[in-house]
């Protein structure tokens, strides 16, 4: 007797392991309210890198010139924490297959890498 042929590709999956993807108006509903929370971090971001990046230019001193290259660790999690953060959220929102969302968050992850770079080369400098 010939046993039948295992992990056969032309069975149908079992319902509960299918992943379905939600629908069209939660994906944008998501992205929305994500777009907003991006948008507000990012240029809170931007503000704070201009204060910092003035506030390096202008010394209130001659003393005052002459400065440590030390960086803290919490400036670099900080700075590098948050395209980090950026690109996992992107990447659940595309293995949940809400591809609106996965743009918007990954342009996010875009914007946050741009203002990580401008960052670090303003403390390196």
């Amino acid at each position: 007797m010939a046993s039948p042929p295992q992990g056969d590709q032309n069975t149908p999956a079992h319902p509960s392991q299918v992943r379905e993807r939600p629908s069209w108006l939660t994906d944008i509903v998501v992205a929305l309210l994500l777009l907003i929370a991006d948008v507000v971090i990012v240029v809170v971001a931007a503000m704070v890198l201009v204060m910092v990046g003035m506030g390096i230019t202008q010394a209130p001193c001659p003393s005052a010139t002459v400065r440590s290259r030390d960086v803290p660790a919490l400036a670099w999690l900080a700075i590098w924490g948050i395209p980090t953060v950026a690109a996992t959220s992107a990447v659940v929102y595309a293995r949940l297959r809400m591809p609106v969302t996965t743009v918007m968050q990954t342009l996010f992850t875009l914007a946050c890498t741009i203002l990580a770079v401008v960052g670090t080369r303003m403390l390196l400098t």
